[in-house]
C-alpha cells in the first residue's frame, strides 16, 4: 500500500465500453475484519446490519464509512476549542439505502446520456489500513467492474479528509469513462449558504453524474424554480456557458453547475484552468470549508433552492465535488488514472 496519502495522483489520462457483472450478494465479517486490519484509531463493526469502519484520529474528529458501497456517511471534525467542537459535515438521508453523504461515481462515457454508475452493485473488500500515530488514518478499498480494477482510498487527518480513486483498465480495448467524487455537505440554513473563490471561473448549467446515493436526480437537479404570482420558472439554460462575477456565489437559489474550461478551450494549447480549490461558507454555524480537486478538470456545484425539505430535515444540502463529466477520461488499454478530493478547515 502507498504510504499515507501522498498524492501524486497526477498522470496524464487517455478511453468504457463496461461490461459488469450484475450486483452480488456479498456478506462481509467486521469481525475478521478487525482481527486483520483494525487497530488505534481504526474500528471494524456493524450498525443497522450494516458493516462499518469509523476512523478517529488523537483530537476526536472522526469519519465513518459504509463498506459494502465505499459510501462515506458522516465526516464530523473537531471545529472549536470547547470539549465537545465537533460538528457533522455532510448531509445524509437514511432508508433502504442511505443517500447522501460522500461517494464515488464512474459513469460510461461512451453513453451521450449518461447512464448508471459503472460500479453500482459492485462488491468492494477492504484491500489494506494504515495509520501514523493516530494523527493520520487511511483505509484502501478496492473493487472490479468489467475490465476496470478501481481502487478507493479514503483518508482522515487532524484537519481534513480525502478521497482518492484510482482506475486501471486490464481490458484490451481503450475506455472512456466520466469519473467523479459527490459531497453532500450540509448548511444550517439556506440564506447562509455560498462558496468563496470562483470568481473569474467559466461555468455551464448540467445535470450531475447519476448515482445510487443522490438526492436529487440529474432531472429534478434541472429543473427550473417556480417564482412569482403565477408560478412562473425562472432558471439557467442548459448549455450556455457564462464567468462567475461574484466573488462569493450564492447558494440559495437552484442551480446545477460544472465549473471548468469549455470544452472548446482544451483543444487550444493554452486555456484558463479552473480553480484547484474554493471555500464552502456555512453562515449559520460559522465554518468554511475548503474543496480541492486532484486530478479532475471539472467542479460541479448543486444546490436544491426550494426543494431543500424534500427530506423533511432542518438543514440545507449543497452537493459539489470534482469531476470529468464534459470532457470525459480516455484510459488506454493498461492505463491507470488516478483523482482525488479533499475536504480540509482551519475554523480552529
Amino acid at each position: 500500500m502507498a504510504s499515507l496519502i501522498s498524492f501524486s495522483l497526477l498522470p496524464k489520462p487517455k478511453a468504457v465500453r463496461s461490461s459488469i457483472s450484475a450486483p452480488q450478494t456479498q456478506t462481509i465479517n467486521t469481525e475478521k475484519l478487525e482481527d486483520k486490519f483494525g487497530r488505534k484509531g481504526i474500528k471494524f463493526s456493524e450498525s443497522n446490519n450494516i458493516p462499518m469502519v469509523e476512523l478517529k484520529v488523537r483530537n476526536g474528529s472522526s469519519l465513518k464509512l459504509s463498506l459494502s458501497d465505499a459510501h462515506v456517511l458522516s465526516y464530523k471534525p473537531k471545529v472549536y476549542w470547547k470539549d465537545e467542537g465537533f460538528e457533522e459535515v455532510l448531509y445524509t438521508v437514511d432508508g433502504d439505502e442511505s443517500r447522501g453523504g460522500v461517494g464515488v461515481v464512474i459513469v460510461n462515457g461512451e453513453e451521450p446520456k449518461g447512464g448508471s454508475s459503472v460500479i453500482s452493485g459492485c462488491e468492494w473488500s477492504v484491500k489494506d489500513t494504515d495509520s501514523d500515530a493516530i494523527d493520520a488514518l487511511q483505509i484502501e478499498l478496492s473493487c472490479t467492474a468489467g475490465v476496470l480494477d478501481i481502487t478507493y482510498i479514503v483518508s482522515l487527518y487532524p484537519v481534513s479528509m480525502a478521497t482518492a480513486l484510482v482506475v486501471k483498465n486490464n481490458g484490451r480495448k481503450p475506455v472512456t469513462l466520466k469519473p467523479g467524487i459527490m459531497s453532500y455537505l450540509r448548511f444550517k440554513k439556506r440564506s447562509g449558504a455560498g462558496i468563496q473563490g470562483l470568481k473569474g471561473c467559466s461555468y455551464c448549467p448540467n445535470p450531475p453524474l447519476s448515482s445510487p446515493f443522490e438526492l436529487l436526480s440529474p432531472s429534478e437537479a434541472m429543473k427550473a424554480e417556480s417564482s412569482g404570482w403565477f408560478g412562473s420558472e425562472e432558471g439557467e439554460k442548459p448549455g450556455i456557458w457564462a464567468v462567475e462575477d461574484s466573488v462569493i456565489t450564492l447558494l440559495e437559489k437552484k442551480m446545477s453547475r460544472i465549473y471548468g474550461a469549455p470544452p472548446a478551450e482544451r483543444l487550444k494549447a493554452v486555456y484558463n484552468t479552473p480553480p484547484s480549490k474554493f471555500e464552502t461558507i456555512d453562515q449559520g454555524r460559522g465554518l468554511f470549508f475548503r474543496m480541492i480537486r486532484i486530478g479532475f478538470e471539472e467542479m460541479y456545484v448543486g444546490s436544491p433552492g426550494s426543494m431543500w425539505d424534500k427530506f423533511g430535515k432542518q438543514h440545507y444540502f449543497v452537493c459539489t465535488g470534482p469531476t470529468s463529466m464534459l470532457v470525459p477520461v480516455d484510459l488506454a488499454s493498461g492505463e491507470t488514472w488516478r483523482g482525488a478530493m479533499v475536504i480540509e478547515h482551519d475554523n480552529l
